[in-house]
């Protein structure tokens, strides 16, 4: 049997396929998409929101208050976390609450936990529970809260480089990564001990919180990151071999738009 040939229009289609499947996460403006939103938090600090994705302080982190807590279809098991969308509200949709052509960039810091019971966090929909000086940037408190909105993921833009924050206990390391730019999401992660010169890989434990068992005490530390866009950059010995459990480190590097 000869080799198979594959028509032209057939690859075409194919390379229009993936560029569309990965036009969103490469910092690009991807297409619009439908979903809804409300707020949560009213009474609390919009800084605290930073839920299931770890963030202790959301300004801290480096992403404001403009967070949100995002549905399972978009929240991809805490891969989310740290990731940026621009939300619209919909006024064709819902002229009384939406204000017109009003836009906001979110980061995604939370997960909107489906009820089961045909809550607006069941999958599959796609859902964005914002904080509240967010969600008045584009809609109107109403009664209930709820608004039709269009949404699509954009770059993120952050001051500074990529922090690290280590957590955990003895040889347990828990390394908490934020104020990410570009795609804003982690999708793999490694570290590197001074006395070694082997990348380790690091096991996303919850959110955005990568652990490793190495016994890392009193060594500099390096980090390897790479996102969902498939972007890498790493940071040498961004970490002193002083540091302590508890303790924030910045790098100078950061993930471009």
């Amino acid at each position: 049997m000869g080799p198979v040939v594959v028509p032209s229009v057939l690859l075409w289609h194919l390379f229009f396929f993936v560029s569309v499947m990965f036009e969103g996460i490469n910092c690009q403006a991807s297409r619009w998409l439908n979903a809804h939103a409300t707020f949560y938090g009213a009474n609390q600090s919009p800084s605290t929101l930073g839920g299931a994705c770890g963030y202790d302080n959301t300004i801290h982190a480096g992403f404001g208050i403009n967070t949100a807590a995002v549905s399972g279809a978009l929240y991809r098991g805490g891969e989310a976390c740290g990731a940026c969308y621009q939300l619209m509200c919909d006024f064709k949709a819902d002229p009384k609450w939406c204000l017109r052509r009003a836009t906001v960039t979110i980061t995604a810091t939370n997960f909107c936990p489906p009820n089961n019971n045909g809550g607006w966090c069941d999958p599959p929909r796609q859902h964005f529970d914002m904080s509240m000086p967010a969600f008045l940037r584009i809609a109107r408190q109403g009664n209930e809260g709820i608004v039709p909105v269009l949404y699509r993921r954009v770059a993120c833009r952050r001051r500074g480089g990529v922090h690290f924050t280590l957590r955990g206990q003895s040889n347990f390391n828990l390394v908490m990564v934020s104020n990410v730019g570009g795609s804003g999401d982690v999708k793999a992660a490694w570290v590197r001990g001074s006395r070694s010169r082997t990348w380790v890989a690091m096991q996303r434990n919850w959110g955005a919180n990568w652990s490793t068992s190495v016994d890392l005490r009193n060594q500099k530390l390096s980090f390897k990151i790479t996102l969902v866009d498939r972007r890498t950059l790493q940071f040498f010995n961004v970490v002193p071999s002083s540091w302590r459990f508890g303790q924030t480190y910045s790098s100078k590097n950061q993930f471009s738009n």
